[in-house]
């Protein structure tokens, strides 16, 4: 009896190197999906040149002075944009992630006249900590300092917006202070913290996030300086004491820059001078 073989059956190249591009594929997309997702935070289309991001850096003069004319309303004494993904990053469970700490508004003839909104950074992180301890030792101390005036007819106030953007939490405080006679100061501090890798985030590490060209950035910093000066230069000879910019001071340099705000499709970069003297001159500039 002949029994007959089933013929053995020939593997088709084609379909296994097919097979074999969609494996590796598959690899490399959960890869990049991965780095993409906990590192970079850069979209996928965007990272393959599929679309580019164009919300940045390309808003008109016009828009921009709106913006500028409209920065004292951004600050509403609460958090934005919060969607309690990071909730078990809390101290205190039923507090938002950014709360207020301090809040008084009183006055009192001739001693003082206060509104306050003192923020606190509701994680428990040994940063935050610091940034905490920071915002007590600025603004919670000077608000007990004004309450215990008398005389001094001193007016205080401090009022904060804070912003989660792809998982990068953005505090902003703004202080006006004027005690008598003495030159009205503004004091404006930020914090910017990674909530996904628990560490403080830099401006250039923002700007890296959004493809944002770093030397378009700086150019744009030193224009607007150097167009502040000018004016400064400008009113000087009409008999004005106005505050003097160092146009070539490092302070301007990106990686020296320390005060911003990131929100939705813009970051606010300042340059508070009442940080360090008493005047209400910054500067502000709008990407």
């Amino acid at each position: 009896m002949n029994v007959t073989l089933p013929k053995k059956q020939k593997i088709n190249r084609k379909q296994v190197i097919i097979y074999i591009s969609i494996v590796l594929f598959c690899i490399i997309a959960i890869i990049v999906a991965s780095y993409v997702q906990f590192y970079a935070r850069i979209d996928i289309a965007e990272l393959i040149g599929i679309k580019q991001r164009e919300e940045y850096g390309d808003k008109t003069e016009e828009q921009i002075e709106l913006l500028k004319s409209q920065f004292d309303t951004i600050f509403t004494n609460n958090i934005q944009n919060d969607n309690g993904s990071n909730n078990n990053k809390k101290v205190y469970k039923d507090k938002d992630l950014v709360c207020t700490k301090y809040e008084k508004k009183e006055n009192k003839s001739n001693n003082y006249d206060i509104d306050i909104h003192i923020p606190y950074i509701n994680i428990d992180n040994e940063i935050v900590n610091t940034y905490n301890d920071e915002i007590e030792n600025i603004f919670a101390s000077k608000a007990r300092s004004v309450l215990e005036s008398e005389n001094k007819n001193t007016i205080y106030t401090v009022e904060y917006v804070a912003n989660i953007e792809d998982d990068i939490l953005s505090l902003i405080i703004k202080s006006n202070l004027k005690e008598g006679t003495s030159a009205q100061r503004l004091v404006i501090q930020t914090y910017n913290y990674d909530l996904r890798n628990n560490k403080e985030i830099s401006l250039n590490e923002i700007l890296k996030i959004e493809q944002l060209d770093t030397k378009i950035v700086q150019e744009k910093i030193n224009t607007a300086i150097q167009k502040e000066e000018k004016k400064v230069q400008d009113l000087k000879q009409l008999g004005y004491n106005i505050f003097n910019r160092d146009v070539k001071s490092d302070m301007y340099m990106l990686e020296n820059t320390k005060a911003f705000y990131y929100v939705g499709d813009k970051i606010y970069i300042i340059y508070p001078y009442g940080n360090d003297s008493y005047t209400s001159e910054m500067d502000l500039i709008i990407i």
